[in-house]
């Protein structure tokens, strides 16, 4: 019942990564994708053909609940079915002789009534899910209809007519999938090939022939994703803590989610100190993770990347203000992770991609409106934005005061107190993001598009529309805040980059390993850059995208400084380094001419990074209600693979002998969000 690899499957050895031990406890992790388990003797590698280009469901945990999926401990194993239509499901849930079947699923059928059919039965041992290409046409979001509901500032004690999205409905593709919990494993197939091997198997000894079942051999699936955690994030930190006390060797269960925020202000001021009451910050803010429904696939092109590379454009632009040191009133740029944030004086967060034509939406809060102070100060700052749209290709509109805030960090500020902010986006009511919150947010999301046959590096400087459309934008936001923080002079000299924007939007979307990003961090660092970008929130931190954000934010906004590298990896030794009000990092800057030798700098700054950790984990409530509290599973291997089995009983012998006998000691594979 041995299944041999066909000369156009993939072979045994590729593409895996090797773990490293975490301290404490037998869980293992590692900083790449789920490790996969190719090693072993040539026995293994001829009953099994190894899948090694996957991405897993994985458990998450909050106060009250757990969601995502897991395998049984020993893994689970069924006999693959192709379903590409509805209708050939009713094979897997009454028909087929072989149950439990596991099922390969057109990714256009990847949606919440086929699930919710899959998870109420026995038949069903797992589901290996293929991408649909060209992206769903009916669109696709995993995530709520009514995002951070529950956690924004509407409330029963707050504008209670608009808490749950009562008026405005602002994910409506949203089946909420991603917040259900499966007790089998689904993993996505990132790989045609690979998909195409399974066809291939499923065609040539699982196809039903003339309506009756198919004989053996068939061809099977086992999926391995066993999660630590159980029920809550209450019941797994409680776990972690009794390990903590009580166990030598501790074995942690779960961890919280968590990263770290970016954020520089215009003037520098004292990262270990207070402001001054009595002066005013303007803060614009931004997020810059997003989250799928499988681990770390998460582009984000719309829902974070868009947004957060207008803000970087918008900083550069202001900072290159001829009197910027003039200005009366600090300005803070701040990218969260995770969403998190606390209160300030002027918010502007950005949620931008500009897919209907050039137009912007303002939104305010209906509620704090009705204060007269903050009702003149919202006024002001609305006034001013629509000003410096004039003689722009963006088009700016209010949205009126009768709609509620969207989904925004704005609405964390408002939950502390009233303050005056503007949320701008490019939707009026529901999102434009047919793809909120899944691995189909993609650059074509954005019509991100390059003439063919151009060289890596000539796609990194090609000007697209998206870029073009951006930075103008970024130039509406930086005019306005120049004006937000007293500058009197013209404004027509203020202006965004489209070439930095696109080469953003190249590095943050298509590839993160490029010859900009390599030039502008530190060496030590080099390590982060990717092929392919993914924005996940992770417990694991700081993530590629937080590190990238940090130095794109320092080399737009900061300065060449003439320092040695002793110097500036230790400012203390240098004089009038100012180090409590500067960052200093010496990047590798870029290759010499026909060189593979780098000219390095040091780069003075305001750029600092802060923890972004629940106060729920800080405080140790983790049931709380008023702070999030989602922790991720930890687990032991995260595997895939496909095999022949002569019959039902020799399915039983072939996994016991070929795990038990022929494979050799392997690592167990730990990876985290």
């Amino acid at each position: 019942g041995a299944l041999a690899a066909p000369s156009h499957s993939l072979q045994a050895g590729q593409g895996c990564i090797s773990p490293t031990p975490l301290a404490g406890g037998s869980t293992w992790r590692c900083g790449g994708p789920p490790v996969c388990s190719c090693q072993g003797n040539s026995v293994e590698r001829k009953i099994y053909i190894p899948l090694n280009k996957t991405a897993p469901c994985v458990r998450l945990l909050n106060a009250t609940h757990q969601i995502g999926c897991q395998s049984s401990i020993s893994g689970d194993t069924g006999v693959i079915h192709v379903v590409e239509k509805e209708e050939d499901l009713n094979w897997v849930l009454a028909d087929g002789p072989h149950p439990p079947y596991m099922i390969l699923l057109d990714g256009n059928l990847f949606n919440r009534s086929v699930l919710m059919q899959l998870k109420g039965t026995s038949r069903v041992s797992g589901l290996a899910v293929s991408i649909a290409k060209p992206n769903p046409p009916q669109g696709f979001s995993p995530g709520l209809k009514c995002p951070n509901d529950g956690f924004g500032v509407y409330s029963k004690d707050y504008g209670p007519q608009y808490a749950h999205c009562n008026t405005t409905v602002w994910n409506p593709l949203g089946s909420g999938i991603s917040y259900e919990d499966f007790d089998f494993p689904v993993f996505l197939l990132e790989d045609a090939n690979e998909t195409q091997v399974i066809k291939q198997c499923y065609q040539d000894h699982n196809v039903p022939r003339d309506g009756s079942g198919p004989e053996y051999p068939l061809c099977a699936m086992q999926l391995f994703s066993h999660m630590h955690a159980v029920t809550s994030t209450v019941t797994c930190m409680r776990r972690n803590s009794i390990q903590n006390t009580f166990s030598i060797n501790p074995e942690t269960v779960c961890d919280p989610l968590l990263d770290y925020n970016v954020w520089s202000t215009l003037q520098p001021i004292n990262s270990s100190g207070k402001v001054d009451r009595e002066k005013e910050v303007i803060i614009v803010a931004t997020r810059i993770d997003s989250h799928s429904f499988f681990w770390n696939i998460a582009p984000g092109a719309e829902s974070a990347v868009s947004s957060f590379v207008t803000h970087l454009a918008a900083a550069e632009a202001l900072h290159k203000a001829s009197d910027v040191h003039l200005l009366q009133r600090n300005v803070m740029f701040t990218f969260f992770q995770g969403v998190r944030a606390a209160a300030s004086l002027h918010l502007f967060p950005l949620q931008v991609a500009l897919r209907n034509g050039s137009v912007l939406w303002m939104h305010t809060d209906p509620v704090s409106w009705m204060n007269e102070s903050v009702q003149t100060q919202v006024r002001n700052l609305l006034d001013i934005l629509s000003d410096s749209s004039v003689g722009a290709n963006v088009t700016l509109r209010e949205v009126g005061y009768s709609q509620p805030l969207p989904p925004s960090s704005f609405q964390r500020f408002l939950r502390a107190r009233h303050i005056p902010g503007v949320v701008l986006t490019d939707h009026q009511a529901a999102f434009q993001n047919r793809y909120y919150q899944s691995m189909y947010d993609t650059p074509e999301n954005i019509r991100m598009q390059y003439p063919e046959g151009l060289s890596p590096e000539e796609t990194l400087e090609y000007v697209t529309d998206t870029a073009k459309s951006l930075a103008e934008v970024a130039t509406v936001v930086a005019r306005a805040l120049y004006r937000l923080a007293g500058g009197a002079n013209n404004t027509s000299a203020i202006q965004a980059d489209p070439k930095t924007v696109t080469r953003m939007l190249y590095g943050f979307l298509i590839k993160m390993n490029n010859s900009w990003f390599q030039s502008i961090i530190k060496p030590d660092l080099k390590g982060i850059l990717g092929d392919v970008p993914q924005h996940y929130v992770a417990v694991s931190s700081p993530v590629n995208t937080t590190y990238l954000v940090q130095y794109v934010l320092a080399n737009l906004t900061g300065t060449v400084v003439n320092l040695t590298k002793e110097e500036c990896m230790n400012p203390d030794k240098a004089p009038n380094t100012e180090k409590e009000l500067y960052d200093y990092a010496w990047v590798q800057g870029s290759l010499e001419p026909n060189s593979t030798t780098r000219v390095p700098y040091c780069v003075r700054s305001t750029v600092h990074l802060t923890k972004a950790l629940s106060p729920a984990f800080e405080l140790r409530q983790w049931g709380s209600t008023e702070y999030s509290t989602w922790t991720e599973s930890r687990w032991k291997e995260i595997r895939a693979r496909i095999f022949l089995v002569a019959s039902k009983e020799l399915e039983i012998i072939t996994l016991v002998v070929a795990d038990v006998l022929f494979s050799i000691p392997r690592d167990p594979g730990a990876v985290a969000y």
